[in-house]
């Protein structure tokens, strides 16, 4: 096996998993993106509003 292929197939499958999980993150944070808004539609209060009005 040629030395150069190694070096290259390495930074090929590096380049391929990153750009998986930067393609994860980018559906994840939609799919969180559409809970927060339905959970605020529902009317679902944020912890820290609720610490907030009460005071410390």
């Amino acid at each position: 096996m040629d030395h150069a292929f190694f070096v290259f197939s390495s930074y090929g499958a590096s380049a391929l998993v990153f750009c998986a999980l930067v393609l994860w993150l980018i559906v994840d944070g939609r799919a969180r993106k559409r809970e927060l808004a339905a959970l605020e539609k529902s009317g679902a209060r944020r912890r820290s509003d609720h610490n907030a009005k009460d005071g410390p």
